[in-house]
């Protein structure tokens, strides 16, 4: 039996309608009929049971199933692992992200990697607030996925994977943490906690000075860590703006996260270096898309 012929048995098991088989493997149901009387013929026995309206497998079809579809896995493998040797996925890919929910999309696209290019190793880090395209240059990553904008001449800009809504984060006791809902105008009220060491492009989209109509922004302390941004913001230090996901993975008793009525989406997207396009990066690249509409599509 050819590969081809035992594609054919193994979707027709799974389907259980010719017309359905015939499209997804692109043939006519003829196609399709002719080969699993010709696979009968050899076997000597009938592997489906057919009728105007069913199609079900013969205890004798069953058998064949279950010997053929492992067997079968072990060949797709093989040959992607042969196909990915040729295209140079191989040795190791070192992945970073930004925000621990970056880091669930990762995760979940590496399992995804792993299976299909088993011989490049992947490792997975957190990409550091301060300088986080400095570990794209130096080599130390590969591949990071991280809070957008980045604009850098050496760096490629991805696809954007997905987008947040935004919020604000505020002291337990704030008046703020009473309310549904903040606005953009609302930063001009209390002082802003922000971060420091991305480009100050970052910084200005991230930590504006002035709300929409011109309001000044006061300023509070800066850092570099974001657990010290809540520990400022908990001590009543200030506000700061962030992902509204951040209260699912950052919960604090002494911080409130109030979404923004108005602000724009936070924006997630790959990064990596122009000299460092290779085949086991773009094959990550399209991994991570992959996953992330699968993601979206089953929701939260």
């Amino acid at each position: 039996m050819e590969l081809r012929e035992i594609e054919i048995f193994l979707v027709l098991a799974e389907e259980l309608h010719f017309g359905r088989t015939a499209e997804r493997m692109r043939v006519t149901p003829a196609r399709i009929s002719q080969t699993i009387k010709k696979q009968e013929r050899a076997i000597g026995a009938e592997l489906f049971k057919r009728t105007s309206r069913s199609v079900q497998l013969t205890p004798t079809g069953v058998v064949l199933r279950d010997g053929l579809a492992a067997g079968y896995q072990q060949i797709k493998e093989a040959l992607a692992a042969a196909a990915a040797a040729g295209r140079g996925i191989t040795g190791e890919l070192d992945v970073a992200y930004s925000a621990a929910w970056c880091g669930t999309l990762v995760v979940a696209a590496t399992d995804v990697f792993r299976t299909r290019h088993p011989n490049c190793l992947v490792r997975i880090h957190e990409s550091p607030l301060l300088d986080p395209v400095g570990p794209l240059r130096n080599g130390t990553h590969d591949i990071e996925l991280v809070e957008l904008p980045i604009d850098e001449p050496d760096i490629v800009n991805g696809p954007v994977l997905f987008t947040e809504p935004r919020a604000l984060v505020v002291p337990v006791g704030h008046p703020f943490a009473r309310r549904d809902t903040v606005s953009l105008e609302d930063l001009s009220e209390a002082p802003l906690v922000t971060v420091t060491g991305q480009p100050q492009y970052f910084l200005d989209h991230h930590y504006p000075h002035r709300t929409p109509t011109g309001r000044r922004i006061p300023r509070g302390p800066s850092t570099t860590a974001w657990q010290e941004v809540l520990a400022l913001v908990g001590a009543g230090n200030g506000v700061s703006p962030t992902c509204a996901r951040a209260a699912q993975y950052y919960s604090r008793p002494d911080v409130v996260y109030v979404p923004f009525s108005d602000a724009p989406l936070v924006e997630y997207g790959l990064l990596w270096t122009a000299a460092n396009s290779t085949p086991k990066v773009q094959a990550f690249v399209d991994i991570l898309l992959e996953t992330a509409r699968s993601s979206a599509s089953e929701g939260p």
